[in-house]
């Protein structure tokens, strides 16, 4: 297989499913990449990168690829692959990544999911995003990947001292609520929750319904925010927020984007 032909991993977030890579399974292909999409249930976050390491190493035996791979990654499945390439992978380097591009990722741990575990908001807010965000009677205490992704979680100290890998170029896709539309995640009134370093709560629109701005940023990835034009919000806003952005064609455009420059950056290598 030819560098050109780098393969693509694609890992779903949390209570997802890989048909959210449709449209972008279908746009790789006809840009000649092979697209390997890695599918998981609830585990813990190093069980579920444990698999995924192994489907990486079966799709390489199965296909001879052996060179560097390209991996994107949505939501909880950025905070799985960071956990095998920095934390597993971290010293030895074994698994060969060119650039992990993550869609709305939890970097430094989940609000929402420290919401989930609030004694005194919990509750309420499981039930308003019961159907939207969450399974209906949801209940975060036996949540292995939610519990992991709390903040302040043993994996998210693990990852903070791990830090990004520098043979890894990082790339960061966000959304956000520009135009401030309730439309464009209605259970907040198109807002976002954070949960500060306080222990206090608020809620912003720099973020997408459900990853804020200050759960996604950190030293050493570039970041974008979408829609590069507020009025892309105007009659669709809510294809801005966290549940739709794989899905969302501009967020596709800037992936291949990204991977073309890469390729031309790699060919100039």
């Amino acid at each position: 297989m030819k560098s050109e032909n780098r393969p693509v991993i694609l890992v779903h977030g949390w209570k997802s499913h890989t048909r959210i890579w449709r449209d972008l399974i279908s746009r790789l292909t006809d840009h000649g990449r092979p697209a390997w999409a890695f599918a998981y249930t609830d585990d813990h976050p190093e069980a579920v990168a444990t698999d995924l390491r192994r489907f990486i190493a079966g799709k390489r035996k199965e296909s001879g690829y052996t060179g560097d791979i390209d991996i994107i990654t949505h939501s909880m499945g950025t905070h799985i692959t960071r956990y095998l390439l920095e934390v597993m992978d971290g010293s030895t380097k074994e698994e060969d990544v060119r650039t992990l591009i993550g869609i709305g990722p939890p970097n430094n741990g989940s609000s929402m999911a420290e919401l989930f575990c609030d004694a005194e908001h919990g509750k309420e807010m499981i039930r308003r995003l019961a159907g939207v965000f969450v399974p209906k009677s949801y209940i975060p205490d036996g949540d292995a990947l939610v519990q992991e992704v709390r903040p302040k979680s043993p994996t998210m100290k693990k990852l903070k001292r791990a830090g990004l890998r520098d043979d890894i170029t990082y790339r960061f896709i966000l959304g956000e609520n520009l135009t401030r539309s309730a439309a464009f995640f209605p259970v907040f009134g198109g807002r976002t929750p954070v949960y500060g370093e306080d222990g206090e709560w608020k809620t912003t629109w720099a973020g997408d319904g459900v990853i804020p701005h200050t759960d996604s940023i950190m030293a050493g990835g570039t970041y974008e925010v979408l829609p590069s034009d507020p009025l892309h919000l105007g009659k669709r806003p809510w294809r801005y927020c966290h549940t739709t952005l794989p899905g969302n064609p501009e967020v596709i455009r800037r992936i291949l984007c990204h991977l073309t420059e890469s390729d031309g950056d790699s060919a100039r290598g």
